[in-house]
């Protein structure tokens, strides 16, 4: 089955409550089986200028190089060119958002959280840097794949506070990686396999900083046939809890297989040899 067929994507960003205006960025492009998400930060309209930043490079590399990739293509058959590739492109990021914040001294100091979910051949590669995340709803279970790089993390981490109480602390907001802070970032890569009728979420802190885990889980378990007014009622309850931050997430739905078809280049060799 081909991608855009398998896969249902629904996008929703929301300024919030409070804030004046709406520092997150989105992609997601079913056909091209990604989903980008990025959280913006840093002085007056600087946060968006890096998200959207990070949107942009990663949404143009991503296009480009999506349709070569084949079995056919160089690396294809390679278990860890897909990671390498992805290390690649966000670390390319990192250093044009950092570029342009020690060009320009009216966007010093920005950054931008990313997560970065491509799906291929049955699988799902994932990138991440911050604290926005990345859930997979599956058999009922709701499980975060991705791990923040937050200060309340690691003070979770070292057994300083719970969990509970990291939901209360006054600083949930502070990440200790991010893209355009440095020349340099530390990016996390992980690999999954997919199943007919997962759903991904790609969030901001705006969502699961509003409402909890058990929340979102009931949410899907309610309303995952209707990834629409999932993603709308997600936004909704955000809101209603305070809606305190931008909030901005991504639902996939994955409605079969989206393996690669290999037959055609078998053939194509086979025709040549």
């Amino acid at each position: 089955m081909k991608l855009a067929d398998a896969l249902e994507i629904v996008v929703r960003s929301d300024p919030g409550l409070l804030r004046p205006h709406n520092e997150d960025a989105v992609f997601a492009d079913a056909a091209l089986g990604l989903a980008v998400l990025a959280d913006g930060m840093g002085g007056y309209n600087a946060g968006e200028i890096a998200s959207g930043m990070a949107i942009a490079v990663l949404a143009n590399a991503f296009g480009r190089f999506l349709p070569t990739w084949h079995p056919g293509a160089p690396g294809f058959a390679d278990p860890g060119f897909a990671s390498a590739y992805l290390r690649a492109e966000v670390e390319d990021a990192n250093r044009a958002i950092y570029h342009a914040a020690q060009s320009q001294p009216q966007y010093a100091g920005m950054g931008t959280t990313l997560v970065l979910a491509w799906l291929h051949d049955n699988r799902l590669h994932v990138a991440h840097v911050g604290d926005s995340r990345l859930y997979r709803w599956r058999d009922g279970q709701l499980q975060q794949l991705t791990r923040d790089h937050s200060f309340l993390q690691e003070q979770i981490d070292s057994g300083l506070i719970s969990a509970e109480e990291a939901r209360h602390s006054q600083n949930r907001n502070l990440v200790t990686r991010a893209l355009g802070v440095e020349a340099g970032v530390e990016v996390d890569i992980g690999e999954f396999e997919v199943c007919t009728g997962d759903i991904l979420l790609l969030c901001s802190d705006g969502l699961n900083d509003m409402i909890d885990d058990a929340e979102i889980a009931l949410t899907l378990q309610a309303l995952g046939r209707n990834l629409p007014l999932a993603a709308d009622q997600l936004i909704q309850m955000a809101n209603d809890n305070g809606g305190r931050d931008n909030v901005s997430l991504i639902l996939v739905g994955v409605g079969g297989n989206f393996t690669v078809d290999r037959s055609w280049w078998q053939k194509l060799k086979a025709f040549f040899a």
